[in-house]
């Protein structure tokens, strides 16, 4: 079951929601992307240049170092052997099969044939020796620790650099969004603009025809005669109905409400009897479970929901269906034994202009006005639906319900 309850604006068009979500998530994951291979470019820059310079002081210390293991050799005595130390670096020399001959540092060499490199918390240097092999040697290690500073500064400048730039594709974001949906936009603009002019002209001709309709002597008249009659009838209350909905849609929702206690039991037998006839014409009956009830609301507010709500199962319902409406104090339900919708579709049915059989009339406004209305009042919606077995729409009154 889908429950859906919200204090906040009408939802955006689930096509514009759709198409936002695809260019947002096209651009976020280019944009992290891109900042990404920044970052890391970055930094590989930052660990070049301090391996540039470690490699320029250790191959100095190496020298110095490689000058002290000569002089040892060459002044070698054996009571007064000690292997040069110095306090700005840690040595080793190993042999020309790699075997330690001697060593100060706190980790074991892991590469006889790089210069230079990183190993846990140190940086070692690489400086083979000339054939002399003084004190046997023929690798000389220089090992020191690592100094994080350009680390540290990296990922400052990373930072920095990456808000930055963040900042400016954002901006550069909300200006293609602004393009990417504009058409869009214009297209919904266009179609309210129509619908307001439209509603203008209708309400005159509408009213015509109901009463000329109502006042027509059907005993005069053959069966025929009676069953056009009925049909422009139907076909009045129709496009009637359709006039209240676009008459809401672009006047009424913005006026004041003028809150009063509705009988809700009579009211929805007064509007099964209004929809009777297009009910008949589909052969669908009414099944009515109502008990007393009362709610604190706008008279035209609540019957825009009412019809809306007896209009889609109707509308949406099988030939030779069923509505069953139950009304309870604390909630109505409508059931109908129609089409039924798609379950990634139920999350759509209360969006403007939405369809789901386009066979049908309408604009797709009803359950829309349905949701802003109980939005405003702060009520609660609930929509389970089969596929081709039927949907139910309940209303629950989460405030202002007494017995009637």
């Amino acid at each position: 079951m889908l429950v859906l309850k919200s204090k906040g604006t009408s939802l955006h068009r689930s096509s514009e929601r759709s198409s936002l979500v695809r260019f947002l998530a096209l651009y976020i994951t280019l944009v992290t992307l891109l900042l990404l291979l920044l970052g890391m470019l970055h930094y590989k820059s930052k660990e070049e240049l301090m391996f540039s310079n470690q490699r320029t002081l250790l191959s100095a210390y190496a020298n110095e170092q490689y000058q002290a293991i000569k002089n040892l050799h060459k002044n070698f005595y054996p009571k007064k052997r000690v292997y040069p130390r110095d306090p700005k670096f840690r040595s080793a020399i190993h042999d020309l099969s790699g075997l330690k001959i001697f060593s100060l540092m706190k980790h074991k060499p892991r590469h006889f044939g790089r210069d230079i490199y990183r190993i846990q918390d140190s940086i070692h240097f690489l400086k083979p020796l000339d054939e002399n092999y003084y004190l046997g040697a023929k690798y000389l290690f220089i090992e020191v620790d690592e100094d994080l500073t350009w680390k540290d500064d990296a990922l400052k400048d990373i930072m920095i650099y990456g808000t930055l730039t963040l900042l400016v594709l954002a901006i550069f974001g909300f200006f293609f969004l602004s393009i990417f949906l504009r058409p869009m936009r214009d297209s919904i603009t266009l179609l309210d603009d129509f619908i307001k002019d439209t509603t203008h002209e209708l309400n005159t001709p509408i009213s015509a025809i109901l009463a000329n309709v109502e006042m027509m002597d059907k005993s005069v008249m053959g069966a025929k005669n009676q069953r056009k009659l009925a049909r422009i009838n139907i076909a009045a209350k129709t496009v009637s109905h359709l006039y209240q909905d676009l008459t809401y849609l672009t006047l009424s929702h913005n006026r004041e409400s003028k809150d009063e206690w509705i009988d809700l039991k009579q009211l929805i037998k007064d509007r099964v009897e209004y929809f009777g006839i297009l009910a008949g014409s589909k052969q669908i009956t009414f099944e009515l479970d109502l008990k007393e009830s009362a709610l604190y609301i706008d008279a035209v507010k609540i019957a825009r929901v009412v019809d809306n709500l007896i209009s889609n199962a109707i509308k949406y319902n099988k030939r030779n269906g069923s509505i069953y409406i139950v009304l309870r104090k604390q909630y109505l339900s409508v059931r109908d034994t129609g089409i039924g919708i798609e379950s990634n579709q139920v999350n759509e049915i209360f969006e403007r202009y939405t369809r789901f059989n386009s066979s049908e009339g309408g604009f797709g406004i009803g359950l829309n006005i349905v949701k802003s209305i109980i939005n405003e009042y702060d009520l609660q919606i609930a929509v389970e639906s089969v596929l081709k077995e039927g949907t139910t729409i309940r209303v629950d009154f989460l405030k202002g319900t007494i017995d009637a």
